[in-house]
This record gives structure tokens, sequence and C-alpha cells, in this order.
């Protein structure tokens, strides 16, 4: 089993559309008003948005984007008008971590983990 695909809810797809290409996910699918695919710049995992009436934000899962050098992206976003939510921080279980919101609301985690995302000191031994 492969988890490939996140879709996550959008108040206006426009908005969320344009969010989601600063952020660097390339655009596959468009059909609007209602939904959108992208495929992420490394592997094949794809993420979408659908059209929604509400966002539910207090209790929505976070989206994580793995990505090798989160202070310089958390900067290139912030010169082109996307500022982190919570800044770049070295985490507990060893991610460093800076979070957002996109224009729905819903909470996105920009992150690297490297060796540690599968392969944590404290991982269950086979």
């Amino acid at each position: 089993m492969n988890l490939n695909q996140v879709t996550v809810p959008c108040l206006d797809l426009e908005k969320s559309l344009e969010f989601y290409r600063r952020l660097g996910l390339e655009l596959i699918v468009h059909d609007p008003p209602k939904y959108a695919r992208f495929v992420c710049p490394i592997g094949n995992a794809t993420f979408s948005l659908h059209l929604a009436n509400r966002v539910e934000t207090s209790s929505a899962p976070v989206v994580y984007f793995e990505i090798d050098d989160v202070d310089a992206k958390v900067r290139a976003l912030a010169e082109i008008g996307i500022p982190a939510e919570i800044s770049p921080r070295d985490q507990e279980w060893l991610w460093r971590e800076a979070y957002y919101r996109d224009p729905a609301g819903n909470r996105v985690c920009l992150y690297h983990a490297g060796k540690n995302r599968l392969d944590p000191p404290w991982r269950l031994k086979a």
C-alpha cells in the first residue's frame, strides 16, 4: 500500500490554486470552479482541492510537504507575500517545521526530517 493522494476542501478554488502553485506544486487537472489536482515536484504523489461550502479547521488533518531547506523556502515564500504562521523551528521529534494556513484555513507544514521520517532513533524494531 502507498499513500498517494490527499484532497482538502477549499472555499475559493482560484485563491487556493494560487497558494499551492506558489508553494511549488504543479497543476495537472483544473476543473473550475470545483476541483484541481497537483503533482508534487519530487516523486509522483498528488494533492487535490475540492470546492466546499465550509471548511472545518479546528480538527482537520495537517498536510505535510517535505523539502530540503525549510528556512530558504520560508524566506522565499515571505518575499512573495506568503508569511509563515509559525516560523521554522526544530522539533523534539527531530524534524524542522514551519506552518502555514492556506486561503481556506487548512493547516500546511513545510518540514525536513531526512532519515528521521522513516528511521527515527525510537523506531520500533522488527
